[in-house]
């Protein structure tokens, strides 16, 4: 009797197993790797795609006359350069570095012509290191390519300019630039330099920081890059003229 109420038992348990296999079939099935699922699911990198037209909101232009015979030209190096601008919408020449001669001096003294004016001497190019920011962004960065003794024409857009800014006049010689005025400059690569460096003290820097003029070669001689005031922005001294075309100087601030 007791033999026969165990059977009982043991054939409803296995009867109550099997009936719960096949009502969760789900549970003994086998699951994806958790790596798997979530790279499943991961979102595709970068921006998604769009099916706009590209515009390009202003460029710098330039067309080669003379493909320079010397070294090609470097990033942040001292560039010499020689130049002529003019306002692209009037024609009207503004500034050269023809018109930029010093004085001829003999013992210390100016030597006078048979004009009876001082005499001058060869027009000065102008003197910048190469991305320092020392003139408008786009005579900054219109050598690329270059090589020394080239000449280039540049086209360069008010945004690349003088910005939304006015350039006053100084002198007949310099005449104002109007606000948002596009620029032609024909420009002559004269030569380039190496950046000098400086001897290693604590707190100074190897290299002259962004912006700033190298010392000079010799105590008493002007700066190498200072050969024409360049400026970034800031108020040069009233007096000057805007020596430099792609930097003149702003109204003095107060």
């Amino acid at each position: 009797m007791k033999h026969t109420v165990l059977l009982f038992l043991l054939a409803a348990w296995v009867a109550a197993a099997s009936a719960q296999t096949q009502s969760h079939p789900a549970a003994n099935a086998v699951r994806p790797p958790a790596a798997a699922a979530s790279t499943a699911s991961a979102k595709p990198s970068g921006p998604p795609p769009v099916h706009g037209v590209v515009k390009t909101a202003f460029s710098l232009r330039y067309e080669d006359i003379k493909i320079g015979s010397g070294p090609l030209v470097e990033p942040n190096m001292i560039y010499k350069v020689y130049y002529t601008g003019w306002i692209a919408s009037t024609g009207v020449e503004f500034d050269s570095t023809s018109e930029h001669r010093a004085p001829v001096y003999e013992k210390g003294k100016p030597v006078i012509g048979a004009d009876g004016k001082t005499k001058l001497g060869p027009p000065m190019p102008i003197v910048f290191p190469q991305g320092f920011g020392r003139v408008i962004p786009g005579f900054d960065e219109g050598f690329a390519g270059m090589r020394v003794g080239g000449e280039r024409r540049l086209f360069i857009p008010w945004q690349l300019g003088y910005g939304a800014r006015s350039i006053p006049a100084h002198g007949p010689d310099h005449p104002g630039i109007p606000p948002k005025s596009d620029l032609i400059f024909d420009v002559t690569l004269a030569g380039v330099t190496n950046m000098p460096t400086f001897p290693m003290h604590p707190g100074i820097p190897a290299h002259p920081a962004a912006g700033a003029a190298p010392a000079p070669q010799h105590p008493g001689a002007s700066p190498t890059v200072a050969a024409h005031p360049i400026v970034s922005g800031d108020a040069a001294h009233p007096a000057q003229k805007p020596a430099n075309p792609a930097a003149p100087a702003p109204p003095p601030t107060k």
